[in-house]
């Protein structure tokens, strides 16, 4: 039997079909109260001309080393504009037509952030900007799938988790909490019921004490500031209005 050494020596890796590995970033900030996906304009074949979400293929990096460099090139985002960014991995693409090119298995990353600025497009895209998520249109390859299972992660996870508190500041209104919901849910919610909703979950945010500087646009009076909580998990969740007894 030879050794593992002599094994490898000996593999011939051109003996299977070639496969490629890329990351595609969904990023989503909200602009205007409404919520937005980042999206490049393909300067290459193919797709040349057809938005398509930042992406590229994997060099000697970890996936997510290759999620944020795409991020930064592909838009000139400056990498200390990513330090607030919330990233994490969303799924693995890879039917076998997804890419005229060649087999091509993509991992896609989830990115959330507040305020991020207008893109600039660097590396293969011709441009860069952000649009809302209802006025996407279609996308190159598969990446209107890949878009469409990002906008129902954030969706849920925004009923059990405090992911919401990654679009806001350090500090924070109710009312901008809920506009938060109300924009990636594309829902308007009673505000009174949010208000109520959100301080009977345990750990989700914490009062710092303070207040605005100044009173509502209608004259009313200062809102207290809240900080994000140490709660990973909500409970009970916040529902979707669609779910029963969802917030309303």
């Amino acid at each position: 039997m030879t050794s593992e050494r002599e094994f490898l020596d000996a593999y011939d890796p051109r003996a299977f079909p070639a496969t490629a590995v890329t990351v595609d970033v969904v990023a989503l900030t909200i602009r205007d109260g409404r919520l937005h996906l980042l999206l490049i304009e393909r300067g290459e074949h193919p797709f040349a001309g057809t938005r398509a979400l930042p992406g590229g293929f994997v060099r000697e990096e970890t996936l997510e080393e290759a999620a944020r460099r795409e991020l930064a090139e592909e838009t000139g985002l400056r990498p200390e504009n990513l330090g607030r960014v919330h990233l994490e991995q969303l799924g693995t693409f890879g039917d076998p037509g997804r890419d005229p090119r060649m087999r091509v298995v993509s991992v896609a990353y989830l990115a959330f952030a507040p305020s991020l600025p207008d893109p600039r497009s660097g590396g293969d895209a011709t441009a860069a900007g952000w649009f809302p998520v209802d006025e996407v249109g279609s996308l190159a390859f598969d990446h209107g799938d890949i878009v469409a299972a990002g906008l129902e992660r954030a969706r849920s996870k925004l009923e059990y988790t405090p992911l919401a508190t990654a679009f806001v500041g350090p500090e924070f209104t109710i009312a901008e909490l809920r506009s938060v919901y109300s924009a990636v849910w594309g829902e308007d919610l009673h505000a009174g019921n949010f208000h109520r909703k959100v301080l009977s979950v345990p750990g989700f945010v914490e009062s710092t004490g303070a207040t605005t500087e100044r009173g509502g646009e209608r004259g009313g009076p200062r809102a207290r500031l809240y900080r994000a909580g140490d709660a990973r998990l909500l409970h009970p969740a916040l529902l979707r209005p669609t779910s029963e007894d969802g917030v309303r």
